[in-house]
């Protein structure tokens, strides 16, 4: 499998702020939002900083790093 950055932290930031993903528009397009939705593609680190900057938060409120399956386990 491969290594994956998933963004689960930011929808979990967002209702902790009782905010929504449109609210997100003020700094990022709803295009990357749609894929950070989707944990398809990578969005550049200005995305994130927009982010961070928007809900006061850190890097990893937004942003999780998942290993594969085979880093996980190396005795496999």
């Amino acid at each position: 499998g491969e290594n994956v950055i998933t963004y689960d932290p930011l929808w979990v930031t967002l209702a902790r702020k009782k905010l929504k993903k449109k609210d997100l528009y003020a700094v990022v397009s709803s295009a990357t939002v749609a894929r950070m939705a989707k944990d398809a593609q990578s969005v550049s680190m200005d995305v994130i900083d927009k982010l961070c900057e928007l809900l006061d938060c850190g890097i990893c409120d937004i942003a999780e790093y998942v290993p594969s399956e085979n880093e996980k386990s190396p005795d496999a």
